[in-house]
């Protein structure tokens, strides 16, 4: 069965992934063709820590890449066709004090004015909802809350 809101909040999860990964190959490059060039002045300190300072943003960058590669990985495992009736990874939980699309950290999506919040289905509020079903209650942070509907 089609699902367009899932369609929506998955495809704004890619763009969101997209955008970090633009983000982190464009540091990487700049850092590199800073790296690059980097002449060797007469004060060899200077230059070695310079070289060395945009070595290790090319590397913090690249882990940074490689992290969000690997969300896209979780992202490619959601069917937006797919009913769900017990939460999981791709679930859309509707409660009420939030909704939720268990997917990747994205933060805050609206659509139709409605605020849903990307989650890991490891964040520590995606494994309190993991496994409940439409009507169910569940705790997380001294607060109770109650699923009213899941897609």
């Amino acid at each position: 069965m089609e699902n367009p809101l899932k369609k929506e909040l998955l495809d704004r999860c890619y763009r969101y992934l997209n955008d970090r990964i633009d983000t982190y190959k464009n540091a990487i490059e700049e850092a590199q063709g800073c790296a690059n060039n980097e002449t060797k002045s007469t004060a060899g300190d200077k230059h070695d820590t310079s070289r060395a300072m945009m070595q290790l943003a090319v590397e913090q960058n690249g882990k940074h890449l490689a992290e969000a590669e690997k969300l896209k990985g979780i992202l490619v495992q959601i069917d937006p066709d797919k009913t769900i009736t017990t939460v999981s990874l791709g679930s859309i939980v509707f409660t009420d004090k939030g909704n939720f699309f268990l997917s990747i950290s994205a933060g805050k999506i609206e659509s139709n004015q409605t605020v849903f919040f990307a989650i890991s289905p490891g964040s520590p509020i995606g494994q309190a909802l993991r496994n409940h079903k439409k009507g169910d209650d569940f705790n997380f942070n001294g607060n109770c809350y109650h699923i009213l509907d899941i897609q």
